[in-house]
């Protein structure tokens, strides 16, 4: 095996590179920081409760707008039998508002870019 020294040079260089996004988020300090939400104070409960809103909004939201564009349904009904209107702007950001605290600051942090904003206005200009 002569060209063991090229191989585990190869195998270095990769794990570096593959982990280079750790090391860059560990040196700036960024792991962990997991943003705190300002939840709103006047509300008992979400649609749905929250740690099932934190896992599968986006999946609902997904729904919302297939049902309400294909179907005319307006109206969701939810687990607990409450019903809401199917709106992103009237029903969810009634309540978490405004959008840049929010909305933004868990999307900026998993680095997710919702396409929601390319039909619906911003409602704070953000």
């Amino acid at each position: 095996m002569y060209d063991a020294g090229k191989i585990i040079s190869g195998i270095i260089i990769f794990f570096i590179l593959v982990s280079f996004p750790i090391w860059i988020s560990a040196a700036s300090g960024t792991i962990g920081d997991v943003p705190e939400l300002n939840l709103p104070a006047d509300e008992e409960q979400c649609v749905e409760d929250a740690e099932w809103m934190r896992a599968n909004h986006m999946d609902l939201l997904i729904d919302w707008r297939e049902t309400v564009v294909r179907e005319g349904v307006r109206v969701y009904t939810a687990s607990d039998g409450k019903e809401y209107n199917m709106s992103l702007t009237d029903t969810c950001l009634d309540c978490h508002s405004p959008k840049a605290e929010f909305c933004d600051q868990c999307h900026d942090y998993v680095a997710a870019v919702p396409n929601c904003w390319s039909c619906h206005v911003d409602p704070g200009g953000s």
